[in-house]
């Protein structure tokens, strides 16, 4: 090897080392899912959303609930705490009701639509700033002529679904 060689070989290898102690350094990680919490936030907490709905759903807090805390322990490397943990999911269900749809000419309305509507706040202790606090909703529609408590469940199931994805995606996600 001549000098030219060994002075490029050498200037390469601190490129390298630059760039892996830049990356080392880096306070976000990056999830498949596209979410990206801070290295310094490793525990969540999910509080019971308590049902203030006008309609209740006996069974919608619980589920709600427990779907938020598996999206949040399925979605990134969080775990839950037992207390309150570094970032903090608390709030309520404000609305649960159907309503018909698509009126016919003989007043009979074709579907109807399942509504869920929720309010929640989202506390990040380790930078109060990423606090917030936002009302969701999501629906499904029916065909009327179905009875509301033979596919509530399934309906539900899919509305808690969608849910959960856009809280953690406004709390992980910066959309």
């Amino acid at each position: 090897m001549n000098k030219h060689q060994i002075k490029s070989v050498i200037t390469k290898s601190m490129w390298v080392l630059v760039v892996s102690f830049l990356m080392h350094g880096c306070a976000i990680q990056m999830t498949f899912d596209g979410a990206s919490i801070p290295e310094n936030v490793h525990t969540a907490s999910v509080q019971t959303f308590d049902n203030r709905a006008a309609y209740i759903n006996p069974v919608l807090s619980q589920t709600l609930t427990e779907a938020l805390k598996d999206r949040v322990i399925n979605g990134s490397r969080l775990t839950l705490a037992e207390e309150t943990g570094d970032v903090d999911f608390s709030g309520e269900i404000t609305g649960y009701e159907t309503e018909p749809l698509a009126i016919q000419a003989d007043a009979v309305s074709a579907e109807t639509r399942l509504t869920v509507r929720i309010n929640v706040r989202y506390e990040n202790f380790k930078d109060p700033e990423k606090s917030w606090e936002s009302s969701f909703s999501a629906y499904r529609d029916f065909p009327s002529e179905q009875n509301i408590t033979a596919i509530e469940g399934e309906l539900v199931s899919e509305i808690v679904e969608e849910l959960t994805d856009n809280i953690f995606n406004k709390a992980f996600a910066d959309w």
